[in-house]
């Protein structure tokens, strides 16, 4: 992996998906993905490497305007806990409201990986990543599971995750991001579009 200047040899490697589909503080929703880039970046997290910029339809689809979709590779001497709390800061930062899951929003970052630790277990990981699709909107954990439950999942995330860290491999399924993508449906696949 590759080493960012700032950051130490002992800290961990993460990944983390932006998006954006409301206008910010910082401008359009593709100056917004831009501007919180930068923002991640402290005394705690280095940028190691980012994504193109992707435009993908809104979910569930009529929900809203499309999104502006990217993933970002950071090193950091935060625990995942710590960098979670940093994201939430950032997000707030951006005028983010959490009012509805999966609503429009001026910025979303998840945590996707956090050196491939399965948090706070593998059983408890597996409940989430196989939550029935009915209770998917509604039904939030209270705690951080990693990796995120539904990367897997989700075109919008997988395509750009496959441009910065393309060797990642799933902790818990052992695929590749190519694998991952390969198991897609091509119409998951085909409203994505880099910007």
């Amino acid at each position: 992996m590759l080493q960012a200047s700032g950051c130490h040899e002992n800290d961990t490697f993460a990944l983390v998906a932006l998006g954006s589909n409301v206008a910010s503080r910082a401008g359009s929703p593709a100056d917004t993905v831009r501007a919180a880039l930068l923002a991640l970046a402290d005394s705690a997290v280095c940028l190691v490497s980012q994504s193109r910029f992707f435009r993908t339809p809104c979910f569930p689809p009529g929900a809203g305007a499309d999104f502006v979709n990217a993933v970002a590779l950071v090193k950091t001497a935060l625990d995942p806990q710590g960098l979670l709390a940093h994201l939430h800061g950032v997000e707030q930062a951006f005028g983010r409201q959490r009012r509805a899951r999966w609503g429009a929003r001026t910025l979303d970052l998840d945590l996707l990986d956090f050196g491939s630790r399965i948090l706070p277990d593998a059983a408890t990981y597996r409940v989430w990543r196989d939550l029935p699709p009915e209770d998917r909107q509604s039904v939030a954990p209270d705690r951080l599971i990693l990796p995120h439950p539904r990367l897997q999942d989700r075109a919008f995330v997988l395509v750009p995750l496959a441009d910065v860290a393309p060797d990642w491999v799933h902790p818990v399924t052992g695929k590749t991001v190519q694998a991952m993508l390969d198991a897609l449906c091509e119409a998951d696949k085909a409203g994505i579009r880099p910007i």
